[in-house]
């Protein structure tokens, strides 16, 4: 899989809401492939969390929830490098309920924005 590039997808649209609510709606289907299995973490920074797209994140969609969940996203396979095999199956499950209810706050919040 060719990495996705968040610019070239998310600058196509002039609305920051939307901008946003699609970053949300894109980082929960990695962070349900994680979940699943379809994808390990490593391949989910190769694909998605890579530095480019948090950078692009952090200067262009400048929203301390869409850098937190780049943020938790980075750090993911940094868990089993630094944890018990255990503990880190717990941690890393944390994370990814963390990065999932982070995006569904930045889509409510989108959402009510808008109305």
């Amino acid at each position: 899989m060719t990495a996705i590039d968040l610019e070239s997808l998310l600058s196509q649209t002039a609305d920051p809401r939307q901008r946003i609510a699609w970053f949300a709606l894109l980082s929960l289907g990695a962070i349900e492939s994680l979940v699943s299995g379809a994808i390990r973490a490593s391949d989910a920074i190769r694909l998605l969390f890579h530095a480019e797209n948090c950078l692009f994140v952090r200067e262009r969609l400048q929203h301390d929830d869409a850098d937190e969940v780049m943020s938790r996203g980075v750090q993911l396979p940094d868990l089993f490098d630094a944890l018990p095999a255990e503990v880190a199956h717990q941690e890393y499950q944390r994370e990814l309920a963390a990065m999932h209810s982070l995006c569904l706050k930045l889509i409510e919040s989108q959402e009510s924005a808008a109305a």
